[in-house]
């Protein structure tokens, strides 16, 4: 599923955002999924998203909310649908 372009995107989806996602992208970036928000009237084929941009060491350094295409999103690393649960 990596590279795919997703339906939806999860919260904690990990995303690479180039020129293909925004013309604002001409220097890549990576960034962790908050949420999509749905509530925003767009274009078809756009999205806005709440998301963390990541640093070099895969850190947040910032809060962002951006203006993308769908088909220009690609997924670096899915979240996955069901969590851990620690007992004890």
């Amino acid at each position: 599923m990596q590279n795919e372009v997703p339906d939806t995107l999860r919260a904690g989806d990990v995303v690479l955002l180039t020129t293909a996602a925004s013309v604002q992208f001409r220097k890549p970036i990576v960034v962790r999924v908050i949420r999509e928000l749905p509530e925003r009237y767009t274009y078809d084929g756009w999205l806005w998203l709440d998301a963390y941009e990541l640093g070099r060491k895969g850190v947040a350094v910032a809060r962002r909310e951006l203006f993308v295409m769908r088909a220009g999103v690609r997924v670096e690393a899915r979240q996955s649908r069901c969590a851990t649960v620690g007992v004890g």
